[in-house]
């Protein structure tokens, strides 16, 4: 009850009345979700690339894929473009951080979100997202982490999980992406998903 009315709260103080349908779930679709950014620190992050796709019931949507390029203020460094792969020149043509989210938005609409560490995913998006609509991201969040582990701790309980995404990958036996980047890695995501969802932790 609470959590209506909180929503409902948020719903009426959006800037923008057209995206009310980001607080409606979507009964039967998914959006697993990555962004790549110019730090892992939330205050100092910006977006370079923004992956997603949807998934309804056992069947991931390629067709449906969103994949953009961001222009950030400031250039990636050498550091982060050995993470990511992403140079100056490959986002220098990107789009403009406030219209790649308006197109995610648009993509997501009220459908819930999955994500590896998805909490960070949403606070980066989040420094762009409230400015434009006065809210944060309100669809409900599934973490694969935390999936995971419920799924581990349940064969072995008290034993040591390892969280990293190699090791999900390897003990779920889904092959990894082969390029690490914000699709490969929400795509890489939705498999987790159901892998999991099959061994009754959807």
């Amino acid at each position: 009850m609470l959590r209506r009315l909180y929503r409902r709260w948020r719903r009426g103080r959006l800037r923008e009345p057209g995206y009310a349908g980001l607080f409606d779930e979507h009964p039967h679709e998914l959006v697993s979700l990555d962004c790549e950014t110019t730090s892992l620190d939330v205050s100092r992050a910006e977006l370079l690339s923004i992956g997603a796709v949807k998934l309804r019931g056992n069947r991931i949507l390629h067709s449906e894929a969103l994949y953009l390029l961001v222009r950030p203020r400031s250039e990636p460094s050498g550091d982060n473009i050995a993470v990511h792969g992403l140079r100056r020149r490959d986002v220098g043509l990107g789009l403009a951080p406030e219209e790649a989210v308006r197109r995610l938005l648009d993509f997501i609409g009220g459908r819930p979100l999955i994500g590896y560490y998805l909490k960070y995913d949403v606070a980066v998006l989040d420094k762009y997202v409230k400015p434009l609509l006065g809210a944060g991201l309100p669809q409900r969040r599934i973490e694969i982490s935390s999936r995971y582990y419920d799924y581990k701790f349940k064969q072995q309980p008290g034993a040591y999980i390892d969280l990293r995404l190699a090791c999900l990958y390897r003990d779920l036996a889904i092959p990894a992406p082969p390029r690490h980047d914000a699709l490969g890695d929400a795509l890489g995501a939705a498999m987790l998903y159901l892998a999991l969802r099959q061994r009754g932790f959807g």
